[in-house]
């Protein structure tokens, strides 16, 4: 049995955290942290979890809550895990970071989409992308995992097949669909209910800071590199993510390459499924379809008229875009059944 703090526990994600590993046959939840909700019953944020958990809210500094634990889950604002990491990864605690902060292997990327040096560079090079499908080999000798970022996550899923199998040719444009979950729990103008509902904002035409987490996979599974540009909308949707990537080819595409890239790479892993139903109301990937679990769906259409694959991806922006991942992740690092705690059926939103 493996003890776990949770740091930042209150928010979205860490409220995710908290609702699976609850269940988790393998793990204790010792700690969870909330600077905002200190001594407060954990249910008081969360009121899914009356009757699953008595416990209450630390004022825990991240260090102390590491000094308790054998693994911490870092829930923080991008920014501040940088902070404490360093000093906790001297005390020999297992870290898995939520944030941005330690995504990159280069560190020159940070000041192009984060608009700061970092400080530790050092460490970059220690953390693992907690993304199972294509890190598997090294998440099962780390000691620090980096989880993606959600709208990175639905991208790359998608993509990193036709990466593998050669078929980028030239830039790739994604268009992504977030819900209003994907914005945290801090109220702003934008994410007050009269602006948001009925609305479809595109609110990053160009340059959204995912971008560069998308490069870097894609361009490590090709081995070339990859450029990418990104539009992102906010939708009157709570909680889910659609990405429609174009992928535009110099050859005419074939059905059955495409269908070999995918099987290739995702036919035995556990959370990918393949939504291409002709005669369906759900022909192709919808986050309404996966919201709750841990799956990510994935579908693919060819536009012969200008030789274009489209790649399409859903997920749960709160799970296998951010909670899910983590403890996949974890599971994998500490040698568990990576499903562990994970495998169950989306919820069906009707």
């Amino acid at each position: 049995m493996k003890t776990v703090a949770i740091v930042g526990a209150s928010g979205y994600v860490g409220g995710e955290l908290l609702r699976l590993l609850l269940m988790h046959p393998e793990v204790e939840v010792k700690v969870a942290t909330s600077q905002q909700h200190a001594g407060e019953y954990v249910f008081k944020a969360h009121p899914n979890l009356k009757g699953f958990t008595s416990m209450r809210f630390s004022m825990d500094t991240p260090e102390e809550a590491a000094s308790k634990v054998d693994i911490v889950f870092m829930a923080v604002p991008h920014g501040s895990s940088i902070e404490h990491v360093p000093e906790m990864s001297e005390m020999g605690v297992k870290i898995v970071d939520m944030s941005a902060d330690f995504r990159f292997r280069n560190q020159a990327d940070y000041p192009v989409w984060y608009g700061w040096e970092h400080p530790a560079p050092d460490l970059l090079q220690k953390f693992v992308y907690g993304m199972p499908e294509l890190h598997r080999k090294e998440l099962k000798s780390a000691r620090f995992i980096s989880v993606p970022g959600c709208i990175a996550s639905s991208s790359i899923y998608s993509i990193a097949p036709l990466a593998k199998a050669g078929f980028l040719d030239g830039v790739v444009v994604i268009d992504a669909k977030i819900g209003s979950s994907g914005s945290g729990n801090k109220p702003s103008m934008a994410t007050h209910f009269s602006e948001r509902y009925n609305s479809v904002r595109i609110y990053s035409p160009s340059g959204h800071r995912h971008i560069g987490e998308i490069e870097q996979e894609l361009s490590i599974i090709s081995g070339t590199k990859v450029k990418v540009t990104m539009s992102a909308h906010s939708i009157n949707m709570v909680r889910g993510i659609l990405t429609t990537s174009s992928v535009f080819v110099e050859r005419e595409p074939k059905i059955q390459n495409i269908w070999n890239a995918y099987r290739t790479m995702y036919g035995e892993e556990p959370f990918v499924r393949f939504i291409m139903d002709p005669s369906g109301v759900y022909k192709y990937p919808d986050p309404k379809l996966v919201v709750g679990s841990n799956f990510i769906d994935l579908g693919f259409a060819i536009d012969r008229h200008v030789k274009r694959i489209v790649a399409i991806g859903s997920i749960d922006n709160l799970i296998k875009g951010a909670a899910g991942n983590a403890i996949q992740s974890m599971n994998i690092m500490e040698g568990f059944d990576e499903k562990e705690g994970l495998m169950m059926s989306p919820m069906r939103l009707v």
